[in-house]
């Protein structure tokens, strides 16, 4: 999964992409600091607990395994994950964030990295927007003086939502406009298919679906006014055309970020055709590379944190991290952690299954207990799974086995999150 952040410059984009991976990568206060695209891995919290709890109860009750200690560092998980990590039964997913240059006003003319930007979502599955909710940036991402009272902070951020949305469209209408024609003569032939089926190739790039396009065109009819046909539409009805295209292809989410700094009164609701989640992510990135410097304990997406050894820290690093705390407890956490498990587990509707050679031990050939966890869409089926695995393993799937009710299924079988899957495949 591929997740892009975008926005104006300036906003804190590179903050949010540096607090969710801990990639290092250059954040300054003024635009196009991000020139090419940073691209990294956030790992994610399985919305379910890593099936080693499941596994580790059953050897305790076969006598096989000694209940937790109370000095295990990894509070009683014993799965061996290949990428991200597993404590307490809390498994980390990997997910891709694609840092995206700054936009400005004009790009989809060429103002900025222009058409550059654009073309750097195509590959996303979601976007976050990054706004500035203290309204301290203008629109083209120089720093002003943040908003002193909430109407000109909701202004603000209703015209940053406003003018990312504007140059989508505009985007959208030109690939749409360029092959116009085409459509035409297509709709002439072949009817409303022939338009939805002109309209899923024209946009395969962008990662339509036939879904999503009959989905665009259907909300398209509801506001379309104009009554003439196709070939007579007016660059007016193909712009409404273009509009409900986007809200499928890119449905938004936003990133409110500087919440802590925000007017106090600013009610979050705007309008988007996504999910908003305040952020602090400056906080977090504070707190994270603190947990990696063994100061604090801290969980990303918790309301609080402690302090490992505070005889080690100087009064002002108390002072500092006293002040986070209370902001934590305003805000309830920082919405970096919440923002990303929103938008793969909800707004995509994805899930974590984990494949396995031994159904009976969950293990893979090396004796790993449950080192793989695949984030795929919800009710994937099981030999669909298998192709995410490897392709030989999709070529040759006979049949699977549920790890849980050792129950055999077939290539159809939909998995729900959290299964433990035996793959069977020829070779």
């Amino acid at each position: 999964m591929r997740i892009g952040l975008v926005g104006k410059p300036n906003v804190g984009k590179s903050t949010f992409f540096s607090a969710a991976t801990l990639a290092k990568v250059d954040i300054a206060n003024y635009p196009f600091c991000t020139i090419d695209p940073n691209v990294g891995v956030a790992f994610i919290a399985a919305r379910k607990p890593c099936p080693c709890k499941d596994l580790r109860k059953k050897l305790e009750s076969e006598g096989r395994l000694e209940p937790v200690s109370e000095d295990d560092e990894r509070k009683g998980s014993i799965c061996q994950p290949r990428t991200g990590s597993c404590i307490g039964y809390r498994r980390l997913v990997p997910c891709f964030l694609v840092d995206v240059a700054g936009l400005v006003p004009g790009a989809s003319e060429g103002r900025g990295r222009g058409n550059a930007f654009l073309a750097d979502l195509a590959n996303c599955d979601a976007l976050i927007q990054v706004v500035d909710a203290s309204a301290s940036t203008d629109i083209e991402g120089n720093p002003i003086e943040p908003a002193k009272n909430s109407d000109t902070a909701h202004s603000s951020i209703q015209q940053e939502i406003s003018f990312l949305g504007d140059e989508l469209d505009a985007w959208i209408y030109g690939i749409l406009n360029d092959g116009w024609s085409r459509g035409v003569r297509r709709v002439q032939a072949e009817g409303e298919k022939g338009m939805t089926s002109f309209l899923h190739e024209r946009f395969t790039g962008l990662g339509s679906s036939v879904q999503t396009i009959n989905q665009a065109f259907e909300r398209f009819k509801l506001v379309n006014q104009d009554a003439s046909p196709p070939w007579d539409w007016s660059d007016k009805t193909l712009k409404k055309l273009s509009i409900e295209i986007r809200k499928s292809l890119f449905p938004i989410h936003i990133a409110a970020n500087k919440a802590d700094i925000a007017p106090k009164d600013l009610v979050f609701n705007f309008d988007i055709n996504g999910r908003i989640v305040p952020c602090m992510a400056d906080m977090e990135l504070a707190l994270r590379r603190a947990e990696s410097s063994g100061l604090i304990s801290y969980i990303s997406g918790e309301q609080g944190f402690q302090i490992v050894n505070p005889g080690q820290l100087s009064d002002a690093q108390i002072e500092a991290l006293e002040h986070m705390q209370e902001r934590l407890s305003v805000n309830k956490n920082t919405g970096v952690s919440t923002i990303l498990d929103i938008v793969l587990f909800e707004e995509l509707d994805h899930i974590v299954v984990y494949p396995v050679q031994d159904e009976n031990q969950w293990i893979d050939g090396e004796d790993r207990i449950l080192p793989d966890a695949f984030v795929v869409p919800d009710k994937i089926q099981a030999k669909n799974l298998a192709y995410k695995v490897h392709s030989d393993l999709g070529d040759g799937f006979i049949r699977g086995t549920d790890g849980r009710s050792r129950r055999t299924v077939g290539a159809d079988h939909e998995l729900s999150d959290g299964d433990v899957l035996k793959i069977h495949a020829k070779n």
